[in-house]
């Protein structure tokens, strides 16, 4: 009976703290939904609408850029968010930002995402630089908020 018993309340736990699988099709909307809180957060960056942009933002972003020292080393960078929205609205009306999204890979479940984004960046239409951004997003219940972007940066090897 004592084994019956734990056997029982072993399924019963595992069945009652275990995550439920997610449906195909969730994942697809999900994926679709990161994809355009994404594309919103960079409306906003290329038309300077940092309200837009913040939209898509949580509270506690952490923003960072991955770099090589004058030694060639590789480290990271943190980003002042505020200083980052104040830049965007403050940009020059003459001066164009473009960041164009070449792919998106994204893993996702119903609370958390990742998203994989090489991009190539312009400034008034001439290439400045190419990279990787790294979108981490979390849904709120609502929407999907951006927590954390990474990137790299290079200025060859980028075709």
């Amino acid at each position: 009976m004592y084994k019956i018993s734990l056997l029982f309340i072993v399924l019963f736990s595992w069945n009652a703290f275990s995550q439920k699988e997610v449906a195909v099709d969730d994942v697809n909307n999900y994926k679709e939904e990161v994809k355009q809180t994404i594309l919103k957060f960079f409306e906003g960056f290329h038309s300077g609408d940092t309200l837009k942009m913040k939209s898509t933002m949580d509270n506690n972003i952490v923003m960072q850029t991955i770099a090589r020292n004058k030694e060639g080393h590789s480290k990271t960078i943190k980003t002042d968010v505020g200083k980052f929205v104040l830049a965007i609205k403050n940009r020059p009306a003459e001066q164009k930002w473009e960041e164009r999204l070449l792919s998106f890979k994204i893993d996702t479940d119903a609370f958390i995402a990742n998203a994989w984004t090489p991009y190539e960046f312009y400034v008034n239409d001439n290439f400045s630089h190419c990279g990787v951004n790294v979108f981490q997003l979390f849904n709120d219940g609502k929407d999907w908020k951006i927590i954390a972007l990474a990137d790299t940066r290079h200025r060859e090897g980028c075709k």
